[in-house]
């Protein structure tokens, strides 16, 4: 039988989170962002779960091809715009809405040759820094693009950095509408955090860019829960136990002898280690799911294993199910944010870190 490990993929929660922030934003239409093969999800796996979405936003000129080969003949939008010259005859053949950010994209349109015009979102550097033409540069593109006769609209964005934390959006909200106060076409301002915690952007938003937040996790953790939301996990990782130990006070587990035991007690090895995607550097403590029920992780993450306390589920043994995170087969739920948060990082990476070799299903 293959190794006892698998992921889920559950398009009835990416539905609903997909739900939730329409109900955040009633009045924007929605890019559903499946950039980085949608967050480690599989574009595949998840289109269904999406596709009453307005748009796909993503990077690369290949995601876009597999989600018009699943036949949406909708809006795609390129996130970092086009990379060389030829890709805009792509854009051409495939349709797709593209950002333009630098001065070296303008130049690329102004050079080819199309009968179509193009559809661009142009972006603006309010704070972020990281792409976009600046606030004093700004208007000066708008005015090149909206020149040339291979761009048929364009469109107006720009990018949070702080919408997840305490300095907040009002300083780049306020730069971008003073920028483009009286300039046309569509306004595209709010990614997840924004979408969810300010009104003031949604306002201004005729498309949201929710990314993190489809896939059950919360933009502003720990600040808030995923449920806190109203989200729930698109993602399930969940091993089996290959073996129990029954060891003696005093005794260590795993590489480094990391935990040793204060008093007898019984553990569980679990089928899944940092070659499977789950961070190497959760410590004891990371919360697990025991055939539901709440647990702990156990001495330092192997390649190939980890050994979790079987202390709260005495019935526990042999080819028992673990919840890593998402949804066991009871229903309770580990959110991925707060193993993340164990292993120092984001949700964001877990989704994106899940190995090839581990087997992944689509659910309900």
């Amino acid at each position: 039988m293959p190794r006892p490990i698998l992921a889920t993929i559950h398009p009835a929660a990416l539905q609903h989170n997909l739900a939730r922030n329409r109900q955040a934003a009633p009045d924007a239409k929605v890019w559903a962002v499946v950039k980085a093969n949608a967050y480690g999800h599989g574009i595949e796996r998840v289109f269904e779960g999406l596709r009453s979405a307005d748009g796909f936003a993503l990077l690369d000129l290949d995601e876009a091809r597999r989600v018009r080969e699943l036949g949406w003949r909708g809006p795609i939008l390129l996130l970092e715009g086009v990379f060389e010259p030829r890709d805009l005859e792509l854009c051409s053949r495939l349709d797709l809405w593209h950002t333009v950010h630098c001065d070296e994209q303008i130049d690329m349109l102004a050079a080819c040759k199309t009968h179509v015009g193009h559809r661009v979102f142009l972006k603006m550097n309010s704070g972020m820094n990281r792409l976009g033409f600046s606030p004093a540069r700004y208007r000066s593109a708008w005015a090149r693009l909206n020149a040339l006769p291979q761009v048929d609209e364009i469109s107006l964005m720009t990018h949070f950095s702080d919408a997840d934390g305490g300095q907040g959006i009002a300083a780049q909200m306020a730069c971008f509408a003073d920028v483009t106060r009286d300039l046309p076409g569509e306004r595209s301002i709010s990614n997840s955090a924004a979408s969810l915690r300010y009104t003031d952007a949604v306002v201004a938003s005729d498309w949201i860019r929710p990314g993190i937040s489809l896939y059950g996790s919360s933009p502003d953790h720990p600040e808030h829960m995923a449920g806190d939301w109203g989200l729930l996990p698109a993602m399930t990782l969940a091993a089996k136990i290959i073996a129990v130990q029954d060891i003696a006070p005093g005794a260590s587990v795993g590489y480094g002898s990391r935990f040793v035991a204060d008093a007898p007690m019984r553990l569980g090895v679990v089928a899944c280690g940092y070659a499977d995607g789950y961070p190497r550097v959760c410590p004891t403590g990371t919360p697990v799911l025991v055939t539901g029920v709440r647990s702990r992780l156990l001495g330092r993450v192997s390649m190939d294993m980890v050994a979790v306390d079987l202390t709260p589920v005495p019935g526990a043994g042999m080819g028992s199910e673990v919840t890593l995170w998402g949804r066991a087969a009871n229903g309770m739920v580990l959110g991925i944010d707060e193993v993340a948060q164990a292993a120092g990082t984001l949700g964001y990476e877990l989704m994106c870190a899940l190995a090839q070799r581990v087997p992944v299903q689509v659910g309900d």
